[in-house]
């Protein structure tokens, strides 16, 4: 009798952008190819035309929905899906739809996954609570060692619950000889910039936590000290309805006489060839990254990258004072500190071709070691054959 395929059903809020929702793609694209059935449940974006491309069904859903009745009625409408679906486990990604998903893989019986995907704010009993489904899953999944620590400090999680799979990287997107010269000049014709400006580059959504504001700090302190020259920071990401943040962005930078130094072109979809272009990418976040995929892209680009000391970085990003410097894939600053910040741009925007080099070969080596696309796939399947008596890895292509 032939084995039965498998049915996976992941839910996340939308598929726009963000490493949870890359991950719910690949992972659906990872089913597929195992030989199993993908449904992803969403209220859909960007990304979702990746699901079906790959062989997997989305399925527009109310899934970002944080309102208590709507939770309710969501369940019931998972739970008649499971059934008639004959969906064998759910995976949530995120926390509204993880009690809807929760209620409803109880009610019918199937195993239930989670993936741990932010250091979420805990500064209340009631937020606590919420976050709390997260841990909830029969298989725990944490993005970093780092996650797996604040999951078990948090809700004393048996650690054998909780499995550690990294953020990957997929290293054929992330290839710096697989960027042609004309991606790379579309996006230096749409930047408004010169082929001979170095590029300081912080793709992150516009939000305060992820640390712009010290970034452009640096930025003028560098300036100060003469030490910016052609250099122009690109603060590359959506601000998501956060409009008074970014004009907060706008006036500081105006202020430090960095217009035209400092700019925030919005969204950029070419993520790796914007990493090609750039001479150094920065991870200045002021509160902990749950893992931080900024830092292993770029180093997966041979790009040089500087992160803040805190949360999963310092798990991605090898840097002294904990390696020695000819192992040194980057480097770790402070949380907030603007002065360290700049200290660490003006070092790496001073290697010399071939340090640079050095530096981007081992930091690419590191990653597809260490943080491959390919593993945590392997290690998701792994999860659901664990729990379904399946062999999705023994199938996976």
């Amino acid at each position: 009798m032939a084995e039965k395929r498998p049915t996976i059903l992941q839910i996340i809020p939308e598929l726009d952008t963000g490493g949870a929702e890359l991950s719910a793609v690949e992972i659906a694209d990872a089913i597929v190819r195992a030989g199993g059935r993908a449904l992803v449940l969403s209220e859909g974006g960007r990304l979702a035309p990746r699901i079906t491309a790959s062989g997997g069904e989305f399925v527009p859903f109310a899934a970002a929905t944080k309102n208590p009745v709507r939770l309710l009625w969501n369940a019931s409408v998972i739970c008649r899906m499971i059934e008639s679906e004959r969906v064998d486990l759910v995976h949530a990604r995120s926390r509204a739809p993880a009690w809807s998903a929760l209620i409803a893989a109880r009610r019918a019986a199937v195993p239930f996954v989670t993936t741990y995907h932010g250091a979420y704010n805990e500064r209340t009993r009631l937020k606590r609570a919420y976050n709390a489904v997260m841990a909830k899953g029969d298989v725990v999944i944490a993005n970093s060692r780092y996650t797996k620590q604040l999951i078990e400090a948090r809700y004393g999680t048996p650690p054998e619950r909780v499995r550690v799979i990294h953020r990957g990287v997929d290293g054929s997107t992330f290839d710096p000889a697989g960027i042609s010269e004309e991606r790379k000049a579309a996006l230096l014709r749409r930047w408004g910039l010169a082929p001979d400006t170095r590029i300081v580059l912080q793709p992150a959504r516009l939000t305060a936590w992820k640390g712009q504001g010290t970034l452009v700090e640096a930025a003028r302190l560098l300036e100060r000290d003469g030490c910016l020259g052609n250099t122009v920071v690109v603060l590359a990401g959506d601000d998501q309805g956060r409009t008074a943040y970014r004009r907060q962005l706008e006036s500081e930078i105006a202020a430090a006489g960095l217009e035209g130094k400092v700019i925030l072109p919005g969204h950029v979809d070419d993520i790796p060839a914007a990493l090609a272009i750039a001479h150094l990418a920065v991870v200045a976040s002021v509160e902990p990254e749950a893992f931080g995929r900024v830092a292993t892209e770029a180093q997966a680009m041979g790009c040089p990258v500087i992160a803040t000391d805190i949360g999963a970085p310092p798990e991605t990003v090898a840097a002294a004072p904990h390696v020695a410097s000819a192992e040194a894939t980057g480097w770790l600053v402070p949380p907030g500190d603007a002065a360290r910040l700049a200290a660490a741009m003006a070092e790496a925007l001073s290697l010399g071709p071939e340090a640079r080099a050095a530096l981007g070969a081992r930091a690419r080596a590191r990653v597809l070691g260490q943080f491959s696309l390919d593993s945590m796939r392997r290690e998701t399947l792994e999860v659901y054959d664990r729990l379904l008596g399946t062999r999705l890895v023994a199938s996976y292509l």
